[in-house]
């Protein structure tokens, strides 16, 4: 079997321009194909990975048999040059076109990709709701700031069956305004409101229900520790992305002075990028993104990594319904999954249309598909509104 011809899709979503997707479909001489995802979806750096995904189409996947992923993967690594020093864009470039090979493999054998990663272990997937400061439904994004507006969308997800959510309830202030540099120590007046906006949603949960608490690496140590105080005080499943990933040392202060689980890994790349976390044990859950840290055969390695030191996977999942399936894969086939993410984007129509299949969850819980491959065909009715390149 031989690769013939690639596709990417640099998808424009005109109900949500900082929503963009990008897609590979590789093709191959047998007429099998699969697909693929690169993890840049949202803010900056789409464009830049569909280039990359094209640069690395036209230089090494014509005419390359698409089984042979373990070499080409690190033919990527160390033939890029640039894969060597690494970075979001190369290294999305190099898992959305792994996932595709392993789509195609899947294909080829007639298998469910989880299979080929070593088989069913977790049946049903637990899944949260994420991100409810922008509300939970099928609409346009809204700014949530109102302590009473978060409680009515954590009804709206306890209604859908979800018993975990995630918030970040730091990022918009008491008139909605978006709060970006968090380095410095909150106000008291801030922190009280942000106490408010977890006990509407805990008032709706019960205390059987899990708050993850996100904070999307924008604290500086000591409003992480501010927040990490109030994180413990709502008995938080886990405090995720604290402090950003420029100095890892960070970390390790917040592993000594908390009494709360820590996430982080969105935007770690490769098993390089997460060691000094996991040898440290500075994280408690490891959240790779399948669309940024190598693909699933990177992925699957970091798993296998991590359990060796009790630290449990929770994919990264915010993208299109493609990074949707592929992690629904690799998390079946693991054993130190502990939950599954499923954003507010998952919900929207623009987002939801791009593929044939709308992975969903039922009750609260993910099942993954069984058909051969990771199960997920682009929708070429919307994907071909989009800019797109052909390499053959």
């Amino acid at each position: 079997m031989k690769i013939t011809e690639i596709e990417i899709f640099d998808i424009h979503c005109p109900k949500r321009p900082a929503w963009s997707p990008v897609f590979v479909r590789i093709h191959t001489d047998e007429g099998i194909h699969g697909v693929g995802e690169a993890g840049l979806a949202y803010d900056l750096g789409h464009s830049a990975a569909a280039h990359m995904i094209q640069e690395f189409a036209q230089e090494m996947l014509i005419g390359f048999n698409p089984f042979q992923s373990e070499k080409l993967w690190h033919k990527m690594l160390r033939e890029s040059f640039w894969g060597l020093g690494g970075g979001p864009v190369v290294y999305s470039a190099i898992s959305a076109i792994d996932t595709a090979l392993w789509d195609i493999k899947g294909k080829a054998l007639n298998l469910p990709v989880y299979q080929l990663l070593g088989g069913k272990t977790n049946k049903k997937l637990r899944t949260y709701a994420s991100q409810l400061q922008f509300d939970w439904d099928g609409f346009t994004r809204k700014t949530l700031f109102k302590p009473e507006d978060y409680a009515k969308a954590t009804e709206k997800a306890v209604n859908e069956g979800y018993d975990a959510v995630k918030v970040d309830p730091m990022m918009f202030d008491d008139k909605g305004d978006t709060i970006y540099d968090c380095t410095l120590p909150f106000r008291r007046h801030h922190l009280n409101l942000i106490r408010q906006r977890l006990q509407a949603i805990r008032d709706v949960l019960g205390d059987n229900g899990d708050i993850i608490f996100e904070c999307h690496s924008l604290p500086g140590l000591t409003s992480a520790l501010q927040l990490g105080e109030i994180a413990e005080k709502f008995n938080c499943l886990y405090f995720e992305e604290p402090v950003n990933y420029l100095n890892s040392k960070l970390h390790e202060p917040l592993k000594q002075k908390l009494n709360v689980p820590i996430a982080a890994g969105e935007r770690l790349y490769l098993r390089h990028g997460v060691r000094e976390y996991i040898e440290k044990q500075t994280v408690d859950i490891l959240q790779p993104d399948i669309g940024l840290c190598g693909g699933l055969t990177e992925a699957k390695k970091i798993c296998d990594y991590a359990d060796m030191y009790d630290v449990k996977i929770q994919a990264h999942v915010c993208g299109g319904p493609v990074a949707t399936a592929a992690s629904l894969h690799l998390e079946t086939a693991i054993t130190n999954f502990i939950i599954h993410e499923h954003h507010t984007y998952a919900l929207k129509d623009f987002n939801r249309e791009l593929c044939i299949e709308d992975p969903q969850p039922v009750n609260g819980f993910f099942e993954v598909s069984d058909k051969p491959g990771i199960g997920i065909e682009l929708n070429d009715k919307i994907v071909n509104r989009s800019p797109k390149v052909v390499v053959k």
